[in-house]
């Protein structure tokens, strides 16, 4: 999306944060197996057209979308009206479904028209493209998980992040409701010793999940990551500086395993399951939106520089046959 041909744009889009009444919204990109634009787009438009959602490929969200009473649907004062995705009739489809105004053919089209964007694709390695052409246009910016899955990219981001660049990037795991209740806050158990996450998918793609349920109930300060699986199969051990063992079991085809997590401490244990994906994609994508108007990050950029770190070592240890990484060495 933004490799040269366009140049360099030096616009400013907005001043930062936005204080129009109604703000405009582009949902940008398509991934294979990534129905988000679809969900996302509903959330935050309130409506939906019922038959053309009937079509959607993605049998969950036409499930957990169709179960919700009209009253929760909508963020107030937040409008997607422009949509680009990487296959045009896939674009036609989400703005029919979530009834989004305007169909661009290339993404750099709503630049001038829009407020902030949504990059809604989950392949990391593609993110630094993908956004490059809005930072340099001083347009916010919402990126889904992961932010990136290198360190070199990561450097990049944490240079726009640097220079004030208005972008944000989050799981919506961080926002289960089943698990917010242990986010920092888990004296009934006593000190936790050990917690077991498992998840589905790719450790590239999903492995973000994983870790960002974890990380507001652990805190930072993750000392080391081990990857002793392959691309399908990623069984990870990490320690952390309060003295926990952690592992995540990230299997592609583990479809019963997505947000099961065990905390067990010193006292007592529990095992918690995520299943209310509406809840969080909603909160997750609220916290944007209070973002673009307040200005303050919903969480700290430490955060996800130490994820980020954590997704990058994952991938480096499995590719170096299971080798340990210690993460606080060059901090």
């Amino acid at each position: 999306m933004a490799d040269g041909r366009h140049g360099k744009l030096n616009i400013d889009m907005t001043n930062f944060p936005i204080q129009k009444k109604d703000l405009k919204l582009a949902m940008l990109g398509m991934t294979e197996g990534n129905g988000h634009p679809y969900s996302w787009s509903i959330i935050i438009n309130g409506k939906y057209n019922a038959a053309a959602l009937a079509k959607c490929p993605y049998a969950a969200i036409i499930d957990y979308i169709s179960k919700q009473p009209q009253k929760t649907l909508g963020i107030e004062g937040a409008e997607v009206t422009h949509v680009w995705t990487d296959n045009s009739e896939d674009a036609k489809h989400v703005a029919e479904v979530a009834e989004i105004a305007h169909v661009v053919s290339d993404p750099k089209d709503v630049i001038g028209k829009v407020d902030a964007v949504l990059v809604a694709t989950d392949i990391g390695s593609e993110h630094v493209k993908r956004c490059q052409l809005f930072i340099e246009a001083g347009v916010p910016i919402f990126v889904d998980k992961p932010l990136c899955d290198n360190l070199n990219d990561l450097n990049i981001f944490k240079t726009w992040v640097e220079q004030d660049k208005p972008l944000i990037s989050s799981s919506a795991m961080r926002y289960c409701k089943e698990f917010e209740p242990y986010h920092q806050s888990t004296y009934e158990l006593g000190e936790l010793r050990y917690i077991n996450v498992t998840m589905v998918k790719s450790w590239e793609k999903y492995g973000i999940h994983a870790l960002e349920t974890l990380y507001p109930i652990t805190g930072p300060g993750f000392e080391s990551i081990q990857n002793l699986g392959d691309k399908h199969r990623n069984i990870i051990h990490l320690k952390h500086s309060k003295g926990i063992d952690i592992n995540i079991a990230n299997i592609s085809d583990m479809l019963g395993g997505f947000g099961l997590v065990s905390l067990i401490g010193t006292k007592s244990g529990i095992q918690i399951k995520s299943t209310d994906t509406y809840y969080a994609f909603k909160k997750q994508l609220v916290s944007y939106v209070n973002y673009l108007r307040s200005g303050i990050k919903p969480f700290p950029w430490n955060e996800t520089y130490e994820l980020i770190q954590l997704v990058a070592a994952g991938i480096e240890s499995r590719d170096k046959g299971g080798i340990k990484i210690n993460l606080q060495e060059g901090k």
